[in-house]
């Protein structure tokens, strides 16, 4: 693991190139980013295709909210050839539109890549619900419900964190997904974990302690709230965390 830290989350490519070795198979790498919202840039893309270059590395690229982008274009694996080449890139109709329970996505790769990756997935999953399939390829067709993703939640994310403003937490607006991370230092020096459940009793607002995403459980007093919420349901949130 490559551990990305507060307060920007970046990933040091330093630390990439010297953990790939010849034993090295695949990279993994996931923008825009869950749970912290970041964005890798077109800076990031380049580092990535230098770290793999004269290598047989595999990149699995996870972009399940590639339209939720705020302020900067997606930089998808699949905008650079050398890149696209040895990836596979893994999206999802849930995420875009708005049906996370139906479980459903796709994966683009290579002809000989995705050869081996059927092999796999026949045993996996085999197949998957075809009316909704049917329905999602014929919804596709409307291309502004998914162009508008980035305008629509940027709003909503602008429309929480603006409620936010006379509160007592620290926050750098999320540059993608529909996740903004709200730091408590000031307030306590709680485990993340044990503080998300008693604000979720006493506070009434629930979200998620990032500390659970990091194998060692590194504690950097930062909560992740879900801003894909009804204006009035992000109004309510923002009052009761202000009374914190």
């Amino acid at each position: 693991f490559i551990k990305m830290k507060a307060p920007d989350f970046r990933i040091d490519w330093r630390q990439v190139r010297n953990a790939v070795n010849k034993k090295t198979r695949i990279i993994l790498i996931n923008s825009p980013h869950n749970p912290t919202g970041t964005v890798l840039l077109e800076d990031d893309m380049k580092q990535l295709a230098q770290v793999v270059k004269d290598t047989d590395i595999v990149i699995v690229s996870d972009e399940v909210y590639e339209h939720i982008v705020f302020n900067h274009r997606h930089e998808s694996v699949l905008h650079y050839p050398e890149l696209a080449a040895r990836s596979y890139v893994v999206f999802s109709f849930g995420k875009t539109y708005h049906v996370t329970g139906w479980k459903l996505g796709y994966v683009l790769a290579p002809d000989e890549l995705m050869r081996e990756f059927r092999k796999v997935h026949q045993f996996e999953v085999f197949c998957v619900n075809r009316p909704i399939q049917m329905a999602l390829a014929d919804y596709m067709q409307y291309k502004d419900e998914y162009l508008q993703l980035g305008d629509f939640y940027k709003r909503k994310r602008d429309l929480f964190n603006g409620y936010l403003k006379d509160s007592r937490f620290s926050l750098k607006p999320s540059d993608g997904t529909y996740f903004q991370l709200l730091g408590y230092h000031t307030i306590t020096d709680e485990r993340d974990t044990e503080l998300a459940i008693r604000w979720t009793k006493e506070a009434g607002v629930a979200s998620i302690p990032i500390s659970v995403f990091y194998p060692d459980n590194s504690d950097y007093k930062m909560l992740r709230f879900c801003f894909a919420k009804e204006d009035d349901t992000l109004r309510k949130a923002g009052e009761l965390l202000c009374r914190i």
